[in-house]
């Protein structure tokens, strides 16, 4: 028997405060985040035969919308999108990888100055992280900006664990000497 249920009649009360704030720090854009959420949970529904309850229904939840962030990002990055990228801390996951992030303006005290500042920053990193190799770009946003954890990447990557903390590393000296160059 399953230790968790599903009981969809209730994930907007429960889950979409939860699941919008998670998107919105990962999107910075409120309504991909709210259409991200909304189709998390339309695949939920479509996927509800597939829940084992070996996690809770809002750990499912989260791995479905992680899955469409991701989704989101190789959409925008394939067709070269311009999309802005805003890079924010997540609390959840320590200070871990989060060197990037903190160079961030505070999105909560910001100027004129500051917005311009953030959005030019943003399009720095978007750059430089186009620049990267496509496997340490993908390591990169999936550690860093998703909040994969590490077990969850080298599962679905097929690598290591010492060999994704090569990647990262390689990953943010690169990142670390583009902004060099091109924003401080």
């Amino acid at each position: 028997m399953p230790a968790h249920e599903i009981n969809p009649d209730k994930w907007i009360e429960q889950y979409s405060d939860y699941l919008f704030n998670f998107t919105i720090s990962r999107v910075s854009d409120r309504e991909i985040a709210q259409d991200l959420v909304q189709d998390t949970f339309f695949a939920g529904l479509k996927s509800m035969q597939n829940f084992k309850g070996e996690a809770s229904e809002r750990t499912w939840l989260v791995s479905i919308l992680k899955r469409k962030i991701i989704d989101h990002y190789r959409k925008i990055n394939s067709a070269k999108g311009q999309a802005e990228v805003k890079i924010r801390s997540n609390p959840d996951n320590g200070d871990e990888g989060n060197w990037l992030e903190q160079r961030v303006a505070d999105p909560f005290d910001k100027t004129a100055e500051d917005n311009l500042e953030n959005t030019e920053l943003g399009l720095a990193i978007h750059d430089c992280i186009n620049k990267l190799p496509a496997k340490q770009a993908q390591v990169f946003k999936m550690k860093t900006l998703l909040g994969y954890d590490t077990e969850a990447i080298c599962n679905e990557l097929d690598i290591t664990a010492s060999n994704l903390w090569v990647i990262i590393h390689r990953a943010r000296t690169a990142l670390a000497a583009c902004l060099e160059d091109n924003w401080f």
